[in-house]
């Protein structure tokens, strides 16, 4: 077994699950196709199922102080099987720049790498990313492992500049070494990473089945690069925090553990690297074991976790034991309880998000289904028993019952009339509430909370001028929900009426939520707070750095609004799809009971061949409805299988 064997393994039964999961959702979609059962959606929701399986990516976090090992711990865990180092890994820093590593099979193995420079724009990096020009490309032949290392020692690359330029690229520039930041030289300059950010799209098997690492390159980006602790860190499925067991727990990781990485236990791990550094020939093994203990034990309390969440390694054993194929360098190195414990984070975080979304989805086509089968099958019964009733009787009972048959079918078109009234009036709040989710509004909000940092050189006004922003986007986050309550009330009425008077199923329309909104637009107004108490009390190099942090802000926000107005679109489908279907489906048993009658009563059909041939349909339709419940069943216990 390979010394990864864990993670491929998690990996490998993960991508079974979705491949196989995704195969019994077409084998769904065309069945009911088949079977008349496709309404346009359903079809929409199996569509959206689709999509979310086939969304593979898996993110993977590493955050650090420079020096801490992030990048030989990559190697270790993920490199190992290659025979050789392919990250940069050495004394001292390493890793200048955040560095991102996945497989993008429509494109060579390269690494892409983004000039420091480009942060004077303020523009975020992941809009960079669509733009090939702004990045310097270079291949990685997979035939020359040389070649491979000497490109990616780009990412350790660093140039001199004077102070005034790096605090004005957003670096913190300190005299005290003891203090977070960079130190001048001798000559008054500070050396700066040469890149802002590095792509490296590499044909590893694990990145091939959508891994993709992050390394950061120490706590001092994190500052730099707001879009990190914005965006990046929160959306990853797995953070790995590293420290050294040779420096301890440090005030600055302690702070950065608190304010970014810190949350949900799930997902995030601790590493204590380096505890090789206490490995000691004159000690016993219990004695090492021991000191490796307490110093577990003391990176807990510092980060106020449990300790079984700590996980002391030795990258650099690791990977030498590999790189060796010495197995027992490999376990005393810890590298094999870190993967399992990762296998264990990764997968479970990434399966069980798309698990409960495909659920979601799952539980409307389940729900559409079963209704449309069970009116189906209903209406089918009501008109036998009717016909059923003439058996025997007059031409007057006949009459009768084609004259009863026309009366729903006229009262069940007056309902049309007031239901399309109401359909005017869901239209009318629909374009209310996506008034609230406007892009051209927000983009007003921007270009106005633009102008008033431009004209505050204090950190008083542009705190004011970015509080005001998001305090507004609160309130229309706000309106929001008071609109989408409103239509949901107007529905609900909708829905009890026409249940009342022509017996259609009992269907609560959910509520529009906005809460995950609301709590991500909360963290970013903590990460205001935190970002403007770090700065100095007059804007004068320090205005990229806030430049740079509002555009952040403001990436993050659009985010939101392009996701609210997704999910506005599908809860306003949802709301009208389930009421539609049954009113199509009422009309055609209406028409299905008129046209039989008349038939029966021009004595064009005698009643007995009618009734044969609706028990006919009865029984495939009773097939249909087993055969429907049994291909859900299947699949909803697939989606409990998540690996």
């Amino acid at each position: 077994m390979s010394a990864n064997s864990a993670i491929e393994a998690r990996f490998e039964a993960y991508s079974r699950w979705r491949t196989n999961l995704a195969e019994e959702l077409q084998q769904l979609r065309s069945w009911l196709g088949e079977q008349g059962l496709t309404q346009g959606q359903i079809e929409t929701h199996i569509g959206r199922m689709l999509n979310s399986l086939h969304d593979d990516r898996l993110y993977l976090a590493f955050v650090a102080e420079f020096s801490r090992g992030k990048s030989e711990l990559i190697n270790a865990l993920f490199f190992g099987g290659s025979g050789q180092r392919l990250l940069p890994s050495s004394a001292g820093r390493t890793t200048m720049c955040p560095t991102e590593l996945f497989h993008d099979a429509d494109s060579p193995p390269s690494i892409r790498l983004l000039a420091i420079e480009s942060r004077e724009n303020g523009v975020p990096i992941a809009e960079l990313k669509n733009f090939t020009e702004q990045w310097e490309t270079l291949p990685l032949p997979l035939e020359d492992p040389a070649a491979i290392a000497a490109a990616l020692r780009h990412v350790a690359e660093t140039k001199p500049v004077s102070v005034a330029r790096a605090r004005a690229l957003g670096f913190s520039v300190t005299k005290d070494i003891s203090q977070n930041g960079i130190s001048p030289n001798s000559d008054g300059e500070v050396d700066i990473p040469r890149w802002r950010y590095a792509l490296i799209n590499y044909p590893h098997p694990l990145l091939k089945d959508g891994l993709v690492i992050l390394d950061t390159p120490g706590l001092n980006a994190l500052g730099a690069e707001p879009e990190l602790t914005l965006n990046t860190l929160p959306s990853a499925h797995a953070v790995l925090f590293v420290l050294a067991a040779d420096t301890g727990v440090t005030q600055s990781e302690i702070a950065v553990w608190r304010q970014h990485v810190e949350g949900s236990h799930k997902g995030r791990l601790v590493v204590l690297n380096k505890v090789d550094g206490l490995w000691d020939d004159i000690k016993s093994e219990a004695e090492v074991q021991k000191e490796v203990g307490r110093q577990v034990e003391e990176t807990a309390r510092h980060l106020n976790v449990a300790a079984n969440r700590v996980y002391p390694v030795s990258a650099q054993k690791a990977l030498s034991g590999k790189i060796k194929g010495d197995t027992a360098l490999v376990s005393r190195s810890g590298i094999e309880l870190l993967e399992h414990a990762l296998a264990g984070e990764l997968l479970p975080s990434k399966g069980g998000i798309v698990a409960e979304t495909v659920a979601a989805e799952f539980n409307e086509v389940d729900m559409s289904v079963r209704q449309l089968v069970d009116q189906r099958l209903q209406g089918l019964r009501e008109h036998f028993d009717e016909l059923n009733g003439l058996n025997g009787k007059n031409m007057d009972v006949i009459d009768h019952m084609m004259n009863k048959v026309r009366a729903d079918k006229a009262e069940f078109d007056r309902s049309m009339q007031r239901f399309h009234a109401t359909r005017n009036i869901f239209s009318q709040q629909s374009a209310t509430l996506y008034d609230c989710l406007s892009i051209k509004q927000l983009d007003r909000s921007i270009a106005e909370t633009k102008k008033s940092m431009e004209r505050s050189l204090t950190t008083a006004g542009l705190k004011a001028a970015m509080q005001g922003f998001l305090a507004q986007t609160v309130s229309q986050i706000d309106a929001v929900t008071r609109h989408a309550q409103e239509i949901k009330t107007l529905m609900d009425g909708v829905y009890q009426k026409f249940q009342q008077e022509h017996g259609l199923a009992n269907i609560r329309p959910s509520a529009f939520s906005v809460l995950r909104y609301t709590r991500e637009i909360r963290r970013i107004e903590d990460k205001h707070e935190a970002f403007i108490g770090g700065l100095s009390l007059f804007m004068t190099e320090q205005h990229n750095v806030v430049k740079g942090f509002f555009e952040s802000v403001i990436s993050k926000v659009r985010a939101i609004y392009v996701s609210m107005n997704r999910d506005a679109d599908d809860w306003l489908k949802d709301m009208m799809a389930p009421m539609e279907s049954q009113v199509r489906e009422h009309q055609a048993q209406l028409r299905r009971r008129l046209e039989s009658v008349k038939r029966i009563h021009q004595a064009s059909d005698t009643l007995e061949a009618r009734m044969a041939e609706l028990k006919q349909i009865l029984e495939e339709i009773t097939e249909q409805r087993q055969a429907t419940h049994n291909r859900l069943a299947r699949i909803r216990g697939k989606l409990n299988q998540v690996p």
